[in-house]
């Protein structure tokens, strides 16, 4: 292959074009998985409702199945074709904080066509954790794939890949294509909130990321909004 792309077996390393992005779209659509470049490190992905690929995900990264993994979007208006709602007030601090480090909790629908929820238990809704990544490079593969279950490209419990040759050594040939986009800047934790209706402001913080807490709840307040506006 020409030093666009190198070939290992039946898998595959490309760069990002037109063409490659063609060749992702249609690994996801019938079940494989691919290696992407994020805004953070690289991340192993696959279709977010299709339960045999996130299998093959969790057992490729030997990944404890407690452990949930996220969904990257394109575009908050995504969540409505996978049957996902923001709650307020996440969706005005998705608004200030996407594309980015921000990792909201949106809430399963009837509807919800996801394998990756979380059971929440009792009978409640199921939950799903999700992102926008801030690179116009992850972007653009997720306008041509659209939705994808990821987790960083690498076994459970060693260093995530910061650019697609470390991917290749964690995975080798059991990943379906690999995208090189390029070293990536590393490991970026995004701050995880949840709605809770009796928490502080209504929410709760789950993780604090790079996106301080303090700079969250100002965002709840700014211009005198009030929860959920």
């Amino acid at each position: 292959m020409n030093g666009d792309g190198r070939t290992m077996g039946s898998t595959q390393t490309l760069k990002i074009t037109d063409e490659s992005l063609a060749l992702a779209a249609q690994i996801v659509s019938e079940g494989g998985l691919v290696v992407i470049p994020t805004d953070t490190v690289y991340g192993v992905a696959c279709d977010p409702r299709n339960r045999e690929a996130i299998d093959h995900v969790y057992a490729l990264k030997r990944r404890p199945r407690y452990k949930a993994l996220q969904v990257l979007l394109a575009s908050i208006d995504q969540l409505d074709e996978l049957g996902l709602d923001l709650p307020s007030p996440l969706n005005r601090l998705s608004a200030a904080f996407l594309p980015g480090a921000f990792s909201p909790i949106a809430v399963a629908r009837p509807d919800c066509t996801l394998a990756t929820l979380a059971d929440t238990g009792e009978g409640r809704p199921g939950t799903q954790g999700i992102r926008i990544p801030n690179s116009a490079l992850c972007l653009d593969i997720l306008r041509a794939t659209g939705p994808l279950a990821a987790s960083s490209a690498n076994r459970s419990g060693e260093e995530s890949a910061q650019s697609v040759e470390e991917a290749v050594r964690a995975f080798g040939d059991e990943v379906d294509l690999y995208l090189d986009g390029g070293p990536t800047p590393g490991h970026v934790s995004s701050t995880v909130v949840k709605a809770d209706p009796y928490g502080r402001d209504g929410i709760e913080i789950l993780r604090e990321g790079v996106i301080a807490q303090s700079v969250i709840r100002k965002a709840l307040h700014m211009n005198g909004g009030g929860l959920g506006e």
